[in-house]
């Protein structure tokens, strides 16, 4: 099996409009069950350079309507596939939506410390221009050196992203 290719490109302003797109299903297949529906990840953050996916966050306010959060979910084509390892962050993966942009969505009640942990890390980027320009020097230059080993590339970016968990208060 083929390892996927780390593909970073520059910031793509439509990633604002295919997460506007994404959100418009979700919100209409959750309705009230979803206090809000937070576009997080490095697409979210305008001037960025990122791998052209985006990565969703869906709230809720706790796990007493998760089964029918994945009703609803399941019911537009989209299949959990449990925490994959992190708490309070449920992951769902789709087979068949070749309209939206590829996405990675996830389902966090509002007290997650992962939800808590992308949406602060989101804002800070997006209030401090010269921390994009350095996470995307960073990332960029991580995917060129590492375009078959996303492991390596991980790894490469994490300094930077330790330091900004530092100054967030996130560690």
């Amino acid at each position: 099996m083929r390892t996927p290719r780390v593909n970073v490109i520059p910031y793509d302003p439509t990633w604002k409009t295919a997460f506007e797109s994404i959100k418009q299903e979700l919100s209409c297949a959750l309705g009230d069950l979803a206090i809000s529906i937070e576009h997080v990840g490095s697409t979210s953050v305008e001037g960025l350079s990122a791998k052209p996916c985006i990565d969703i966050d869906v709230v809720i306010e706790d796990y007493s309507i998760f089964d029918q959060v994945i009703d609803k979910l399941s019911s537009i084509g989209y299949i959990h596939e449990g925490d994959l390892g992190i708490k309070d962050r449920e992951a769902f993966k789709y087979t068949d939506k070749p309209r939206l942009l590829n996405h990675h969505l996830y389902v966090c009640p509002k007290y997650s410390q992962e939800l808590h942990r992308h949406i602060t890390f989101r804002d800070y980027l997006r209030n401090n221009p010269d921390a994009v320009l350095k996470y995307g020097s960073i990332k960029e230059t991580a995917a060129k050196l590492f375009p078959d080993n996303i492991d390596k590339y991980i790894e490469y970016k994490s300094p930077c992203i330790q330091e900004i968990y530092r100054i967030c208060g996130l560690l």
